[in-house]
């Protein structure tokens, strides 16, 4: 059991407890909190660890828009694993992104990480991707900015967490980049020279997020339909994971943008160990909203004409249902009131659904006993 009863761990222990086990812990990002119950009850019983997680873009200083802050997203998790007996689980700040590197924004970024420091979260993604040099002249040249503003917030956070352990992830490779060949790769000698560069700097973290052919959210066909997401590069991803170790640089892969990919394809060809970390989020979303279909049709039908109202315009000669698959979460904040106001009968739907959800996504991911392994790390 965790210090605190049942509040979060290090990022880090979990990461320590896999160490050398063919294992993905799954990464939830929780849109709406109506779904942690079951995927707490589903790790506790299946003795899997997990992370629960949101974004930048999820949880700011004003709540993202989940309309949760740091501190009210501590809250309703540290409640819900409390809820359902869940020990072994890590708050990780997924994508602390940076995307133009100046020192305002630098100083925006350390207010937030502060505020989830004082939240309680144990685990912190710093995600400066999108300072990319395409005209450096080699790979330290591109990499010279995300690697400076990583190693920034980096010594800022241990500093926040003051002696205490927690978990790091650092991202090389934009997620979803394209250019007009396609979506643009994570190569191993840029995964490589970003892990030497930032140990240089006195920065060791467990886990690297790369691109690697997965994109966030849901992936369409020509016609606006959903696709089973099939793009994710296991050869490159093997590969990066190889380079890595060959050059002794202990930090796993993090798989981002998982929504839509076969779970029979995670399950057989993922190459579990490589990848220590599976993100999943959109899915989650897609739970709490087929559900409102059923039990909230008033609340579902206002959510779609709010969404479409206000983003058909912004996506000329989309199709609706693309439309609003991509823009629903913008609708949490927005309907935050009645979106937790919903009745008893539709929690119990959600929170049954989640479960039977991540009891796949943990089977998928050989996740199974790795609670286990963490508490015995932590003894």
């Amino acid at each position: 059991m965790s210090a605190q009863g049942f509040g979060p761990v290090a990022g880090s222990a979990i990461f320590q407890g896999i160490s050398g086990q063919k294992k993905i812990i799954m990464a939830a990002n929780i849109r709406v909190a109506h779904v942690a119950k079951g995927i707490f009850r589903a790790a506790k019983d299946t003795d899997s660890a997990v992370f629960m997680e949101l974004a930048r873009s999820e949880s700011d200083l004003k709540g993202g828009y989940t309309g949760m802050t740091p501190e009210v997203f501590s809250e309703k998790m540290t409640a819900a694993a409390r809820e359902t007996g869940c020990d072994t689980w890590a708050l990780h700040a997924d994508h602390i992104s940076v995307k133009k590197g100046d020192a305002a924004e630098v100083e925006g970024t350390k207010e937030l990480i502060n505020a989830q420091v004082k939240a309680g979260y144990t685990s912190f993604a710093i995600d400066a991707s999108h300072l990319f040099n395409f005209e450096g002249k080699n790979v330290r040249e591109e990499l010279a900015e995300n690697i400076r503003v990583t190693t920034e917030l980096a010594h800022f956070i241990r500093k926040q967490m003051n002696g205490r352990e927690f978990g790091l992830e650092v991202e090389v490779g934009e997620i979803g980049r394209k250019d007009t060949g396609g979506l643009i790769l994570t190569k191993p000698e840029e995964a490589v020279e970003f892990i030497k560069a930032l140990n240089e700097n006195d920065v060791f973290p467990q886990v690297i997020a790369i691109a690697n052919g997965s994109s966030h959210g849901h992936a369409y066909d020509a016609n606006g339909n959903v696709v089973e997401q099939l793009s994710i590069d296991i050869p490159q991803t093997k590969a990066i994971a190889q380079a890595l170790r060959d050059n002794q640089l202990a930090v796993g892969i993090a798989q981002h943008g998982i929504t839509g990919t076969p779970r029979d394809l995670i399950n057989l060809h993922f190459p579990k160990g490589d990848i220590i970390k599976g993100n999943v989020g959109t899915f989650w979303q897609d739970v709490v909203y087929s559900t409102f279909k059923v039990f909230e049709p008033e609340l579902y039908k206002n959510i779609q004409e709010w969404t479409l109202e206000k983003y058909r315009p912004l996506n000329p000669g989309k199709k609706d249902r693309q439309i609003f698959d991509g823009n629903c979460k913008m609708a949490i904040k927005e309907f935050y009131k009645e979106i937790y106001a919903v009745d008893e009968a539709t929690e119990k739907a959600i929170e049954s659904m989640a479960y039977a959800e991540s009891l796949v996504f943990f089977r998928a991911f050989s996740s199974q006993g790795s609670a286990s392994l963490v508490r015995r790390a932590i003894r």
